[in-house]
């Protein structure tokens, strides 16, 4: 069963997978009536990125209902890795988009045609810019209470809708006023933008997905958390990972030969609850050496 603490990061999650959705499909509508009046490529950019954000959140919405599923049988860590593979999806869907962007703006940097309705275009880009960045303001109180790998890497993506969508206030404007070239070129950066995006998703989530050891710095955190315990004479075999909202910690403690089977579960219990104090969201094994026993290890399991 969920811990009160439990239930309040998964209503935060599946409330932000319902505000992204939402924010995406009105975004569609709307922009979809712009780009008939206007005919611009670069709004048509946004139009088609919004039609990808949806699919994305909603991807992201059945990604976090699974992943927020407590362990069973089969699952015995949990179904935090959900998470990681919507943001493959996602990044798939962002590099999608992108391509298809590139092909759109250099046909009418080929054959250029001129903007009509740009106020149109304009208000529209307004109304998304302000409904980005209330979603954005939303997800990241939702990343700052459950460190979700899912909403992070929609928020990673809004981020960059919300930079998409000045650009393109930007490219009517210069459009409309100057040369037509500026619309397709808008339209060329925002993709390399997009595709830049997609690539960091895929990283972290790829990360995720093998494994990955938590940083330098945080691993360093977790060692100083240990050894300032005054019972401990060291550690070793520090392994770390992350699967959705949780961190799991193993690590070898190093206390002196004397102590009973009772007085070393005793301090272990200790220090696990150091750890857990700063990452209260963490599963903590700690396997107990006498300090006389230390074998040398290689460098990667210091």
């Amino acid at each position: 069963m969920f811990s009160n603490l439990d239930q309040d990061k998964a209503r935060l999650m599946r409330m932000a997978t319902y505000a992204s959705t939402t924010v995406a499909v009105s975004l569609i509508i709307i922009k979809l009536v712009a780009w008939f009046m206007t005919g611009s490529v670069s709004l048509l950019a946004t139009l088609m990125d919004s039609c990808l954000d949806a699919l994305a959140s909603i991807l992201n919405l059945v990604a976090v209902h699974h992943a927020l599923a407590p362990a069973d049988k089969a699952h015995r860590f949990g179904h935090g890795k959900a998470e990681a593979l919507a943001g493959l999806g996602q990044a798939t869907f962002i590099t999608g988009s992108a391509l298809f962007l590139v092909l759109e703006a250099v046909s009418h940097l080929m054959n250029p045609e001129p903007i009509t309705s740009m106020s149109v275009g304009v208000w529209v880009m307004i109304v998304s810019v302000l409904a980005t960045m209330g979603l954005l303001m939303f997800q990241k109180h939702v990343i700052n209470k459950t460190n979700s790998t899912a909403i992070k890497a929609d928020h990673m993506h809004y981020k960059t809708d919300l930079l998409v969508n000045i650009s393109v206030i930007v490219a009517l404007l210069l459009a409309y006023y100057g040369w037509l070239g500026f619309d397709p070129l808008f339209a060329i950066g925002i993709a390399a933008y997009i595709l830049y995006s997609a690539w960091e998703i895929a990283k972290e989530s790829l990360d995720l997905l093998m494994d990955r050891e938590l940083p330098d710095e945080e691993r360093e955190r977790i060692k100083a958390i240990v050894r300032n315990h005054p019972e401990a004479r060291g550690m070793h075999d520090l392994r770390t990972r992350r699967s959705g909202t949780t961190t799991f910690i193993q690590l070898h403690l190093e206390l002196d030969d004397c102590l009973t089977l009772m007085q070393a579960h005793t301090i272990s219990d200790a220090v696990e609850e150091l750890i857990r104090t700063e990452y209260p969201d963490s599963e903590v094994i700690i396997h107990e050496d006498p300090a006389s026993l230390k074998e040398p290890l290689p460098d990667f399991a210091a």
